[in-house]
């Protein structure tokens, strides 16, 4: 069975393609067999977003930059296996007070 898509929206104006493609990177590598795909969209005027499915998981805007990669991987974990360990990337949440 697929898993769900994750779209990560990048301002190619802001030059966000490597960010963005290192993002897609590090959910593919946590998430290999959770997630169905990673798409990389070109955008422009600042955007960058990221969204599994429909739901939006992260907004610069919104959320005041750009995401830790280990608070984006646990907002990820919530949704798609939320009884997963992420090991590291739990201790140093809860170590930070971030979760």
């Amino acid at each position: 069975m697929a898993g769900p898509r994750v779209s990560i929206t990048y301002c190619t104006g802001c030059n966000w393609l490597l960010r963005a493609g290192w993002m897609a990177q590090e959910i593919l590598s946590t998430f290999a067999d959770d997630v169905g795909e990673v798409a990389l969209i070109p955008g422009t005027g600042g955007v960058f977003q990221i969204r599994l499915g429909d739901e939006l998981i992260w907004d610069r805007k919104r959320d005041g930059g750009f995401p830790d990669i280990r608070e984006l991987k646990a907002r990820l974990r919530d949704r798609i296996a939320p009884e997963r360990a992420l090991g590291h990337v739990d201790r140093a949440l809860a170590g930070d007070g971030s979760r």
